[in-house]
């Protein structure tokens, strides 16, 4: 996960898990994930959003299927039709990531940081720009569901 981060986010080990110990609100708060959401090439994602969502639904079936055999996951999706409209939604200002992380709230954190790495790769065999630009977008999203993870973990180990 970590190597992920600095990969597509240029988070060396020590900033990212330093943003993985903040709350959500903490984290969103944070002018350097300000920086890194207002980075991202919205109209490139728009524009390439075709790509996107062939690659979703050709790998996430499996991912599904991994998150199910592999991590225990229990409430996985059927189809990858539910992501890729909360991407095209996402990117067209009609969802939200509250919305992203009440979607992900039941997946253990563990699970949640096994899988990043393994959804990212989803991309790896998209032409370069674009593939960098849906790597950078998936990593920023994955890390915002790693902290919501950690903090509903923290909370509920603290209730």
């Amino acid at each position: 996960m970590f190597a992920t981060y600095n990969d597509h986010l240029k988070l060396a080990p020590q900033q990212a898990e330093q943003l993985l110990s903040l709350s959500v609100q903490e984290f969103l708060s944070q002018s350097s994930v300000q920086a890194l959401l207002k980075s991202l090439d919205v109209e490139l994602l728009r524009q390439t959003l075709p790509t996107a969502g062939s690659v979703l639904a050709r790998q996430l079936p499996p991912f599904y299927n991994w998150l199910k055999s592999e991590l225990g996951v229990a409430n996985v999706p059927d189809t990858p039709d539910h992501a890729t409209k909360w991407v095209v939604n996402f990117l067209n200002n009609q969802e939200s990531l509250a919305r992203l992380v009440e979607l992900h709230r039941p997946v253990p954190q563990p699970a949640m940081e096994r899988a990043i790495p393994k959804l990212v790769a989803a991309f790896d065999d998209v032409e370069n720009g674009t593939r960098q630009e849906w790597q950078k977008a998936v990593s920023a999203l994955c890390l915002l569901l790693a902290v919501a993870a950690r903090d509903r973990d923290l909370h509920s180990s603290n209730a």
